[in-house]
């Protein structure tokens, strides 16, 4: 009688394959969830930067500045980028007519995965600090979105 060789079979082989894929198909959306729900926080960065930048524009101006003045260096802009700082959103400005409100709005950039977060489409941050943030159907989520 021959010696047994040492080593796996192919049925151990395929089922340490079966219970890999298991786990892959699990793990990695939900990795992909906790991602996207991470890479939020750009978007709030980036608006609480263009609150803070409008608080002292509106101190030295009496008015806030409006979305051309958002990327215009100082002191006749804010000097901030039109995107967030790691790029995961678009940031917009518009300000009222009379100059005495904003709304300050961050949407996922095309060119990232940010856009398969369909619960935290648009984040918004207007003068008196209220926060918004709606779905891809427009429902308000500002609760999930901003913590």
């Amino acid at each position: 009688m021959p010696a047994k060789s040492p080593g796996f079979t192919i049925l151990e082989i395929l089922t340490a394959l079966v219970v890999v894929a298991v786990l892959a198909a699990i793990a990695i959306p939900s990795w992909r969830n906790h991602q996207l729900r991470v890479q939020r926080a750009d978007a709030i960065a980036a608006l609480i930067a263009v609150q803070e930048q409008q608080d002292g524009y509106f101190g030295r101006n009496a008015r806030y500045a409006d979305g051309a003045q958002l990327t215009a260096p100082k002191p006749g802009g804010l000097g901030l980028a039109g995107h967030s700082k790691q790029g995961f959103f678009e940031i917009e400005l518009r300000r009222s007519a009379d100059g005495l409100g904003y709304l300050a709005t961050a949407r996922a950039a095309a060119n990232k995965r940010q856009t398969d977060d369909s619960r935290c489409v648009t984040f918004t941050l207007d003068q008196n600090g209220l926060r918004r943030a709606v779905d891809s159907a427009g429902t308000d989520r500002s609760a999930d979105c901003w913590r």
